[in-house]
């Protein structure tokens, strides 16, 4: 290939594409080029000169993160005076960086005791006194440490070209300089933890871990964080069934590194004083705990006398749990009064784009295309991991971003087109119409003020632009989009198909219902937002907390956290990932274990009732799932095919309504998650 240039390193033939750095160039042969200021996708930095590597002719040792391959170039990376360089720069490292290797937080993952190990000095020259200056606190979750830190800014960038932020920069000169927050001294900013998990030493460390554990004393459990629709990896760092950490330092979900506060903080609801963990039985007007058998009496004899029954599911529980719920609703309480709350009209979408291949987008379009159009919803409070993509696709590709919301938000800073709206945004997207039809192609992100016939109008709108145009339909929570794809809906069955039989009522019409003689309600809280009208519904709850919801029922069930089971959610992209057990609640079951138990008590056969049984005869039944297993086995992101013909369903508009949940709200569980409610920004607000 005529772009590709060759080169020698350590006697070795390389070829790589032109421009690349010979740092990568290196790693693409499989040889390392120690550093510690580099990192991949960020700014240029050269600062901390571990990366000396010694090039035929060159006059000097040349910084390899800095250099690009030439044509004929031959680099020796292990030589006599590398070597020597990189003991004298680490020699110089550890001038004041004090030797506290047994209380540092960063203990076995420290980039700097890695390479003393490798190339340090046995002895040092500096005999003064190490200057010192005391630890600093600046967030309930962010600690920093001035003399361990080695002033490689890779906290500055990712704050402030990762994260958009700009939180964190530097004061002072020579051996007095530190990093400082840009406020002086506390943090204003998302409280997202990247700039921890990027530091090469424990210069920053995090308030929920340290001095708890060490690496090698946890079991790390990949799984899926309960939050957001985004769907991020997180790797939970688990030690006496307690999760401890969350980070996903190796790269192993869709989303990279990156997390949010409340990917990589907001676990600790899990093991929250109030979880419940032993069932509870109204009697005589008031609440007592009996045991399972009891409490499952209770429910079976309930569900055998029969009368008008409703089903509420949610979007945090498996597609597993929300298949076999409608399941049961349809085939053993013979209803399709079964709904959830809804906050984003996917239903309609599907429906507008029939026909259409290659229109419904996923996170990698968010970073690939070449233009981004944002309506109607502040990206990075509510969808953080697709902002970020955002951001980086800007950054590296210089891509064309165009905002249409209601109030400023933090895309505008790289927007090339901004326009506000009071409405239902598609007065400020037909303003952007002239900027956008120049673009080659454009990928729509839009939110819950874009609705039934908006969504019809915004889609005819991409038509109209005449180059290719994808969409994503913004929703709030981990299995938002996976419980419409499973059947959670009064009118449409698993896979978008119409239910047999008259349509049922949806959640705010069972609500409202006067005559409801059963309410089932698996792990939502619709008391939060409605009031029952019905006073002699007999009210079943399966959830981790006494909610409003619980507080009214007749039986409630304590149920297992998403980070306490097994199964699959699908994220806003329509991409399917595993859930996989990190620890466990005495007392505690699976909505999925639940379900099958109060069924086994009715003597109604549904299956296997298991994790894997239920998966795949969703593979087999429910359209564009039959998606290969060992990719989401192995901890990948399976997508989705999706429904390509008319879906049987008029949306009501009055049925869409995000919780508009900021970076440090997340519905019921944020008053449960210590780290949320500490946090200065909490609880935040869209639009700021």
């Amino acid at each position: 290939m005529s772009n590709m240039v060759k080169l020698t390193i350590n006697e070795t033939a390389v070829q790589a594409p032109a421009g690349t750095l010979l740092i990568d160039a290196a790693k693409l042969a499989g040889i390392e080029i120690p550093a510690f200021c580099y990192y991949e996708g960020m700014a240029l930095q050269a600062a901390c000169r571990m990366c000396l590597v010694e090039v035929e002719k060159a006059p000097k040792l040349l910084a390899a993160c800095v250099v690009p391959v030439t044509e004929g170039m031959v680099v020796r990376t292990e030589s006599p005076a590398v070597v020597k360089a990189r003991k004298t720069t680490l020699e110089f490292l550890l001038t004041n960086h004090p030797l506290d290797c047994p209380v540092c937080d960063k203990g076995g993952e420290c980039e700097l005791q890695d390479m003393v190990f490798k190339y340090g000095a046995g002895e040092s020259r500096y005999t003064e006194v190490k200057v010192h200056v005391p630890e600093k606190q600046w967030s309930p979750v962010v600690f920093y440490d001035g003399p361990r830190c080695i002033l490689c800014y890779r906290c500055v960038r990712v704050c402030g070209e990762g994260m958009g932020v700009g939180a964190l920069g530097i004061v002072n000169r020579g051996v007095a300089s530190e990093i400082a927050p840009s406020h002086g001294d506390h943090l204003e900013c998302d409280e997202c933890g990247a700039c921890i998990d990027i530091c090469p030493v424990g210069a920053l460390t995090s308030g929920a871990y340290r001095y708890k554990t060490r690496p090698w004393e946890m079991e790390h459990v990949g799984t899926i964080c309960t939050h957001c629709s985004n769907g991020c990896k997180t790797t939970l760092g688990v030690r006496n069934n307690e999760i401890v950490r969350g980070n996903n330092r190796d790269r192993s979900g869709l989303n990279g590194e990156f997390l949010c506060v409340k990917g990589r903080y907001a676990f600790d609801f899990n093991h929250h004083p109030e979880r419940l963990q032993t069932p509870l039985l109204r009697v005589n007007g008031e609440m007592e705990e009996v045991s399972w058998s009891r409490a499952l009496q209770a429910v079976v004899a309930k569900f055998k006398a029969g009368g008008k029954a409703g089903v509420i599911g949610s979007s945090r529980i498996a597609n597993e749990e929300a298949f076999l719920l409608q399941k049961f609703a349809r085939t053993v309480l013979h209803t399709n009064n079964i709904d959830h709350h809804r906050s984003g009209d996917v239903v309609t979408l599907l429906d507008a784009l029939s026909g259409k291949t290659a229109t419904l987008g996923t996170a990698d379009d968010c970073y690939n295309a070449k233009a981004v159009l944002i309506a109607g919803a502040d990206l990075s409070q509510q969808q953080p991991f697709l902002a970020n993509q955002i951001r980086a696709n800007y950054r590296h590709h210089k891509a064309g971003v165009y905002v249409a919301t209601q109030g400023a938000v933090r895309e505008d800073k790289i927007a090339k087109g901004v326009a506000r709206t009071s409405g239902d945004c598609m007065d400020a997207v037909e303003s952007l119409r002239d900027k956008l039809k120049s673009e080659p192609e454009l990928l729509v992100l839009f939110g819950d003020s874009v609705k039934g016939e908006g969504v019809r109008k915004l889609v005819a709108f991409g038509e109209s632009l005449g180059i290719p145009v994808k969409y994503i339909c913004l929703v709030d929570y981990v299995n938002s989009r996976g419980a419409m794809d499973m059947g959670l809906l009064p009118d449409l069955g698993p896979g978008y198909h119409a239910v047999e039989g008259a349509p049922g009522m949806s959640l705010p019409q069972m609500m409202a219902a006067t005559d409801l003689d059963l309410l089932w309600v698996v792990g939502a809280n619709p008391l939060a937002r409605h009031k029952l009208a019905s006073d002699k519904a007999f009210v079943v709850v399966q959830d981790m907390f006494l909610t409003e919801t619980a507080r009214r029922a007749d039986v409630v069930l304590p149920a297992a956290s998403a980070y306490e089971k097994n199964g699959t959610v699908t994220n806003v992209c329509g991409q399917v990932q595993r859930l996989k057990r990190a620890v466990e609640t005495v007392g505690a079951k699976t909505d999925l274990a639940i379900i099958g138990l109060i069924a086994r008590g009715l003597g109604v056969n549904l299956g296997k009732v298991d994790a894997d049984a239920v998966f795949a005869e969703i593979q087999k039944t429910v359209r564009g799932y039959n998606v290969p297993l060992p990719v989401i086995v192995t901890g990948g992101a399976a997508q989705t095919m999706p429904v390509n013909g008319r879906v049987p369903a008029t949306v009501l508009p009055e049925l869409i309504q995000s919780s508009r949940d900021t970076l440090f709200t997340t519905g019921t569980l944020t008053r449960y998650s210590k780290i949320l409610n500490e946090v200065l920004e909490a609880p935040g607000g869209l639009y700021r």
